[in-house]
């Protein structure tokens, strides 16, 4: 989808369609304002006579379609609510921009002129309001459907919108807002890729290779290590995952920005749990819904998506992105429960279930994370169904050893409609990860399993500010939302590149 700006009147608009949007009417004598009366006007006050009506409320997201008589330059005028002015937030211009869009899409309208949502009477700022319209948008339009016979490849029928601003002072930011918004959002549109492809596609070298293309494309450097090298670093823990499967074992590493020499300032590193299909191995899951662990690579392209928008947008700030994948198979190599595996940070775990094989590969990780001195690690990992339990679909948890980086997190998820909700990672938890034959064991029991899945990883990162996400019941869903259509959501790559931009802002 292409997204310009024009300056000029929405209601003279020439397109296939025109989208403004409207408050909730707390009653049918609303007033309205701004470019939806300036459009109103023109229509000799249908709008007014849809309000008095009492069919059309502007809801959030709530859609309706007018065909104007002729005289009016646009044959179709959508209506995008925006709920209750005292709830607007710029998630919910991002939803109405996603609302919008679908409803554009099913029409099968290919270029559309919209007003900017939220920058009036929502009280957004035009940069910020802007880049949501891009986001909501783009990712509403998402298809995923190179694998039907009769797929064009083709992802939108919806291929330009044009947004119309009256101030010519507030076309810079505009465009500002726009640009970025449409960069983050490919990034998200790449995860969601990655994640949707199935487990006979995206294998540990699939990714391994887009990862090395998407890094030739925007100037991001990377490494790919394969299992020799792994055995050389002493990642024991990573490689014990991967010997019950054919498909060898990658780690990558994808670094932005000047990370040596003079001036260089301590990288943010990202790290993604990079399981491309995960059977249980020995402990193998039950048979309905394995389908679904396809996704188990979720984090992984979260940190991929991530890292591409970090390179297009140019960021100030240093980033390392790290994606440790692998499958999780069962044959005569497999690990076993009872087995201890030597990590590369030297520590053993012992095999309490071969299902918790997350937590085995990000150990790795961790510690090679370590590697760079970073200012902050930041994992993200379908890591556990205790946390699906603790907090649903609606948010992912949140460990942390250090208060001021889960701050930042918490902040930047505020901005990006992303929720995360902080469990607690107190020293008891520790203890019900003891090992009767090794530092620790890989599961700590039902009780608080999402936490003790943390405080394995704890072991692993030092004194250096971390934050885990837990992203297993916020990764992939089954029901459309107003810019996530089913499958895999992309979540964490809009997150984690927020951080970022606010890190390096903080140190410009």
């Amino acid at each position: 989808m292409k997204i310009t700006v024009r300056q000029g009147e929405i209601q003279k608009a020439r397109d296939e369609a025109l989208v403004v949007n409207l408050f909730h009417t707390g009653s049918a004598s609303t007033k309205l304002g701004g470019a939806t009366a300036a459009v109103d006007k023109a229509l000799s006050g249908a709008l007014q006579r849809v309000l008095r009506s009492g069919d059309y409320k502007g809801e959030k997201g709530q859609t309706l379609v007018l065909y104007p008589e002729a005289g009016f330059p646009t044959p179709r005028l959508l209506l995008v609510g925006l709920g209750k002015q005292a709830d607007f937030t710029l998630d919910v211009a991002r939803q109405a921009a996603g609302a919008a869009a679908l409803k554009l899409q099913c029409l099968g309208v290919k270029s559309a002129s919209t007003v900017l949502h939220g920058a009036g009477a929502g009280g957004l700022e035009v940069e910020a309001a802007a880049q949501a319209l891009a986001e909501g948008s783009i990712l509403a339009c998402y298809r995923f459907d190179g694998y039907r016979s009769g797929a064009s490849g083709d992802r939108a029928t919806l291929k330009r919108l044009t947004v119309i601003e009256g101030d010519a002072r507030r076309l810079a930011g505009l465009r500002r807002g726009l640009r970025a918004g449409v960069q983050i959002a490919e990034g998200v549109c790449l995860a969601r890729d990655l994640c949707n492809h199935p487990g006979n596609t995206a294998t540990p070298t699939y990714l391994a290779t887009q990862a090395r293309g998407m890094a030739r494309r925007t100037g991001l450097r990377c490494r790919v290590l394969d299992e020799a090298a792994m055995r050389k670093l002493g990642m024991g823990a990573l490689l014990g995952v991967s010997a019950g499967s054919a498909e060898p074992a990658r780690f990558i590493i994808l670094e932005h920005g000047k990370l040596t020499g003079k001036g260089a300032r301590r990288p943010l590193v990202f790290v993604g749990k990079g399981v491309t299909f995960d059977s249980g191995g020995i402990s193998i899951k039950p048979g309905a819904g394995m389908g679904d662990m396809k996704f188990d690579m979720s984090g992984a392209a979260a940190v991929l998506g991530a890292m591409q928008a970090v390179a297009e947008l140019g960021l100030s700030q240093p980033v390392v992105g790290i994606v440790p994948a692998t499958e999780n198979m069962l044959d005569g190599k497999a690990v076993k429960p009872g087995d201890v595996l030597r990590t590369m940070a030297g520590k053993t775990i012992e095999i309490d279930n071969t299902d918790a094989e997350g937590r085995l590969i990000l150990s790795d990780a961790l510690a090679y994370a370590q590697r760079y001195k970073p200012a902050g690690i930041v994992d993200l990992a379908t890591l556990t169904g205790a946390c699906v339990v603790a907090l649903g679909e609606h948010a992912s948890g949140l460990l942390s050893n250090n208060d001021e980086l889960s701050a930042k997190v918490e902040a930047a998820a505020q901005g990006t409609g992303e929720k995360v909700w902080r469990l607690p990672l107190w020293p008891e938890y520790r203890e019900q990860i003891k090992s009767n034959v090794a530092d620790m064991k890989n599961t700590g029991g039902r009780s608080g399993g999402a936490i003790t899945a943390a405080a394995l990883l704890a072991e692993f990162v030092g004194d250096i500010p971390w934050v885990h996400l837990d992203i297993a019941g916020t990764a992939w869903t089954a029901k459309t939302r107003p810019y996530t259509p089913r499958g895999g959501v992309g979540v964490g790559v809009r997150l984690l590149v927020e951080l970022a931009r606010n890190w390096g802002r903080r140190r410009a």
